[in-house]
């Protein structure tokens, strides 16, 4: 069985080590025993759930689901529908938050739509304006300059 000190397992799964020492303060990977010498061995394993972790990173999870995922994994009462609920949930936070950013979007288009750009000093432009005074509602996205 093949062993990895930090680096190298720092090297096999594409992170820094400074990401497998936060991984292992969040519980998200054991403490792996240490050889003789003092140096810690990690396994093959702890690669393969590394990985894991980032890319689940990678589609929006953030650690604590991360972490539930790992247990539905190992969890021989978990069913596929107790991980697609998770999914379907992230699915839902995904999209809300596409609208906020569509939203933000609209609001700032609209905003440099208005703004000249030109020399006038920026205590007059209409986006600092707008900030400022809190010239967005929030509830109806609508500027009111």
């Amino acid at each position: 069985m093949a062993h990895f000190t930090t680096g190298k397992l720092a090297k096999a799964a594409q992170v820094n080590i400074e990401t497998i020492r936060y991984y292992e303060r969040r519980g998200l990977i054991e403490e792996p025993p240490r050889s003789e010498s003092g140096y810690r061995q990690f396994s093959q394993e702890d690669v393969a759930r590394i990985r894991f972790i980032k890319r689940g990173q990678e589609l929006g999870f953030s650690l604590s689901e991360i972490s539930e995922l790992l247990f539905l994994r190992v969890d021989a009462t978990s069913t596929c529908q107790d991980v697609k609920r998770r999914a379907d949930e992230k699915i839902a936070d995904i999209e809300q938050k596409i609208e906020t950013l569509q939203q933000m979007r609209q609001i700032l288009v609209k905003l440099a739509a208005k703004c000249q750009a030109g020399e006038a000093p920026a205590t007059e432009c209409p986006i600092l304006e707008a900030i400022e005074h809190d010239k967005l509602r929030p509830t109806d996205k609508e500027i009111v300059i």
